[in-house]
């Protein structure tokens, strides 16, 4: 990403949603369009076989087909930094540059600060099953996929991934669409 798409990425994220983009606390703040699909059926978390694995993959593709991903994608994914005070994004994250630094504080659930790394990348699998698969492991985390006008916003996590959908009807839509995928606990996680 160059810096002048970096910095369109920041205005587009302030004007769209505001607040600081932590990936798992975006279910809390936007409840009323939030769902959260489970990666495998029976809420299995983690993938044993390569046959589970495609199922996890599939399911995701699906989401963001159903959410309109034709067009490139921002990813963003947060990374920690080592004892040197450096920060190597994942090589599954390809592109990769520093966006934000989310500080330790009222704002955050961080007790250290970390930082955000986003990039452009295409809507298909060779760009998007590497870094997925590094999610469903939990060795990519806080991962939020969006596309370019930033008007839904995908959480990939190990076991799942949570939807902000662009509207209550278009959450709706894809509850619908995947009622196997949806967990059984009152509150839907």
């Amino acid at each position: 990403m160059t810096e002048d798409e970096v910095e369109s990425l920041t205005t587009a994220w302030r004007t769209r949603w505001g607040r600081t983009p932590i990936a798992y606390q975006l279910r809390g703040w936007y409840a009323d369009r939030w769902v959260r699909f489970h990666s495998l059926p029976g809420s299995t978390r983690y993938a044993e076989t390569e046959d589970e694995y495609e199922i996890i993959l599939d399911r995701h593709h699906r989401v963001l087909a159903e959410l309109g991903a034709w067009e490139g994608l921002y990813v963003i994914a947060v990374y920690l930094e080592d004892e040197e005070g450096r920060v190597s994004p994942d090589p599954r994250h390809p592109g990769a540059v520093p966006w934000l630094t989310i500080e330790p504080g009222s704002d955050s659930p961080f007790e250290d600060a970390v930082r955000l790394y986003a990039s452009m990348i295409s809507f298909d699998r060779q760009a998007l099953d590497p870094l997925l698969r590094g999610v469903a492991d939990e060795e990519i985390i806080d991962v939020i996929i969006a596309p370019l006008d930033l008007r839904w916003l995908y959480h990939p996590y190990d076991g799942g991934a949570d939807v902000i959908a662009p509207t209550v009807h278009d959450r709706d839509v894809l509850k619908n669409r995947h009622p196997d995928w949806l967990s059984a606990h009152p509150a839907g996680l």
